[in-house]
């Protein structure tokens, strides 16, 4: 049974479908990427599974629990996390601090005092490579960094399923070769399934098993990503009647 379950949802904003009677699966410790032209539903769709809305239609199924509708609260008490492309960070707080607040919600709660949410907020900025940093100032952090301490906060909560947005956009190589690795090593060493939105297309050929392609809200391909980014319907929607992807 897969661990994340969609069928037929869609999302309408005044009678117009962002999304439109998406079905898909992501197995456990599965890396699926998302992707499509702006304006096709990616982000939305994510934001239906999180919790930050409710769909118009269709179930949502996490470990074949229907959480369809659920608040963002209560989906992160059930294990799904979500790192947005902007980082969001508490601005008074130290590092470690943010990467501790994580550990207050999720899978991971449990009555954890202060201290023990410190301890595993610094064992997930050691994961990211931040823990010389934990008594940094946020401020004191760049772009890059924002993003690892967004996903150290995310998995302080112990997400079973990792929701991604566009978290690559606007990195150099040297950066975007680090979050390459660094989802990968999130999924080796923590077993966590990630559904990741992406229009770095060299991050996705390099690092998801699997590609779900959406054009205006509709599922336009699926498949191994070599195979989906050389579909003629995909090479016209989205990468243009030029665009071939190397892997």
């Amino acid at each position: 049974m897969p661990l994340l379950e969609l069928n037929e949802v869609g999302k309408s904003y005044g009678g117009l479908p962002a999304v439109d009677g998406v079905t898909l699966g992501a197995d456990e410790g599965e890396i699926l990427a998302v992707v499509g032209p702006n304006g096709a539903g990616k982000s939305t769709l994510l934001g239906l599974i999180v919790g930050l809305e409710a769909p118009t239609r269709g179930t949502i199924h996490v470990d074949g629990t229907n959480v369809t509708g659920q608040s963002s609260h209560r989906m992160r008490k059930l294990g799904v996390a979500m790192v947005q492309q902007t980082p969001r960070p508490f601005p008074t707080m130290s590092v470690l601090e943010n990467a501790a607040v994580g550990a207050m919600f999720g899978l991971a709660t449990g009555g954890h005092d202060e201290d023990v949410a410190l301890q595993i907020g610094n064992e997930m900025l050691a994961l990211v490579g931040l823990d010389d940093r934990r008594d940094d100032h946020v401020g004191n952090l760049n772009l890059h960094e924002q993003r690892f301490l967004e996903l150290a906060r995310a998995l302080s909560g112990r997400p079973r399923l990792l929701l991604l947005d566009e978290v690559m956009a606007g990195l150099n190589d040297a950066e975007l070769r680090s979050s390459i690795e660094m989802v990968r090593t999130i999924r080796d060493q923590l077993g966590v399934t990630i559904v990741w939105v992406e229009h770095v297309m060299q991050a996705v050929v390099n690092l998801a098993e699997r590609v779900l392609v959406l054009d205006f809200g509709r599922v336009l391909a699926e498949g191994q990503p070599a195979m989906v980014m050389r579909d003629e319907s995909v090479i016209e929607a989205y990468l243009g009647t030029d665009g071939v992807v190397d892997a």
